[in-house]
Order: C-alpha cells, then structure tokens, then sequence
C-alpha cells in the first residue's frame, strides 16, 4: 500500500474529525484498543439494485410458502452459539 496522503487532525469538542479531500461519502469506523483508528471507504448500494438472480429466488420461496412448501421446523437455541449477537 502507498500513502498517498497524510496529515495531522484535531479531535472537536464533540468528538469529530473532519475528513478534508475525502474521496467518499461513507465510511466503515474501526477503533482499536491500543488507540489506532481505521477508515474504510464504503460504497453503499441502491436498494432498488437487488438482482434478477435475488428477486427471482424471493419470488420462487414465496410462491412455495404461499403453496404450503416448506422446510421442517428447527429449534434455533441449536444454533444460538453461532449467531453473534446475544
């Protein structure tokens, strides 16, 4: 990776840092426990960009739901360990 920008920058009074020549709009906030600080850049998606692929997928499980088609029923406390989330 090269630098190709680097300057020093002041916390405010509310806790911000302005971003001067920020090339992006949004950006993912990673803050270390040693004091580092990370900004990725982000580009969001535009919710009506859902391809055909997906809607087609959507559109078949719901006709299966609506006919009755369904998977057999599972306990989700037999995954409970893998969601991250308490």
């Amino acid at each position: 990776m090269k630098v190709v920008a680097e300057r020093d920058v002041r916390v405010d009074s509310k806790k911000r840092v302005t971003l001067t020549g920020a090339e992006y709009e949004h950006y993912r906030m990673s803050r270390y426990d040693d004091g580092r600080i990370l900004l990725e850049p982000r580009v969001l998606r535009v919710p009506d960009a859902i391809s055909r692929l997906t809607l087609s997928h959507v559109d078949e499980a719901m006709t299966n739901l609506s006919a009755g088609v369904a998977g057999d029923e599972f306990d989700l406390d037999e995954v409970r360990d893998l969601i991250d989330e308490p």
